[in-house]
């Protein structure tokens, strides 16, 4: 029997890092125009090397122009990957010394996500995501920041950067104030920490959604409890081996948390990174990890409900369309 193309399984890019995802031709572009060094995007052996190497390709955007173009092809080639709704996440910080402050970035990353999902007929929402190794009160006045630019299009709140550094409780102000703006709870937890980083996350930052939360597995109780309160895990199972999150791809916990009843997504995190875009991570769970296509429909259906105030109509026809590929 052929395959179902899972290109044409409707899906929800719920885990992207906006710069972490431009085009590696887009970043050499870049930088030859300003006539510095293509950064490597390579040779990671720990979360802190990583951590530099992407810093490096982020300042590379240096100005308005820049940064729509790599909103453009982020919002591109996740459509072209097959998904419908597309929430990239940025930390403004990273552009604004080189271009105005914090809310312009905001403001023009929003319009052209927004243009260029509309030309493609899918949906864009943004999240605005603090770095955990900064002060907490960087992260309480970017959350109110975040929280006025709600109704156009600024959905989730998110958490990110080394958990070692930075426990997510010290943040608990910071995410109460996007909770009652509005904004969806979706911290980074359970990827260099276990289980008591999820735990946390939860009953710390309210969180709706949890960005990697893997490590969670490690807790059967806590499994339980994710699988009963539906809190979807935006899983990236390439970037879990290449960050030593886990062995290798045959050993990573996903099937076993799908199997306990816990909502999964699968994304990219950082393709730039990485490698793999958001078809080839559905690919990769298909062959690497043994996903099923009922598993795959699984997946890519908790990620449309998961997806941080997407239209109820988006939301309705993909989920039609998903059990339409999986009757096919």
């Amino acid at each position: 029997m052929t395959a179902r193309d899972l290109r044409l399984l409707p899906k929800a890019s719920l885990h992207t890092h906006l710069e972490g995802c431009m085009r590696p031709s887009t970043l050499a572009e870049l930088a030859a125009g300003y006539g510095i060094p293509v950064p490597e995007t390579r040779g990671y052996g720990n979360f802190g090397a990583f951590a530099g190497l992407y810093d490096a390709a982020a300042q590379c955007i240096k100005t308005e122009d820049d940064l729509r173009r790599v909103v453009r092809e982020v919002v591109e080639d996740a459509a072209a990957d097959g998904a419908v709704w597309v929430e990239p996440q940025l930390w403004p910080h990273y552009e604004s010394p080189q271009l105005a402050d914090a809310g312009r970035i905001l403001d023009v990353a929003l319009d052209e996500g927004r243009t260029t999902a509309a030309r493609l007929g899918v949906g864009f929402g943004l999240m605005v995501t603090a770095i955990r190794v900064l002060p907490p009160e960087d992260a309480e006045a970017l959350a109110e920041l975040a929280v006025t630019r709600a109704e156009a299009g600024v959905v989730s709140f998110g958490l990110a950067h080394d958990e070692v550094l930075g426990p997510p409780a010290p943040f608990a102000r910071a995410f109460a104030v996007a909770r009652a703006g509005g904004l969806v709870s979706a911290p980074h937890a359970g990827e260099l920490l276990g289980p008591d980083s999820v735990r946390s996350a939860l009953d710390d930052l309210g969180a709706g959604r949890i960005a990697h939360g893997v490590r969670a597995v490690e807790d059967p109780a806590l499994v339980e409890r994710l699988a009963a309160e539906r809190v979807c895990l935006d899983v990236c199972p390439t970037s879990n081996v290449l960050l030593g999150v886990v062995p290798s791809l045959a050993e990573h916990p996903l099937r076993q948390l799908l199997e306990a009843g816990v909502p999964c997504s699968v994304n990219t995190d950082d393709s730039l990174l990485f490698g793999p875009g958001l078809l080839e991570e559905y690919e990769t769970a298909r062959t690497a990890l043994g996903l099923d296509d009922a598993q795959l429909a699984t997946v890519a259906r908790s990620g449309i409900e998961a997806a941080s105030h997407a239209p109820a109509a988006l939301v309705s026809e993909a989920l039609e369309r998903v059990e339409a590929w999986l009757a096919t």
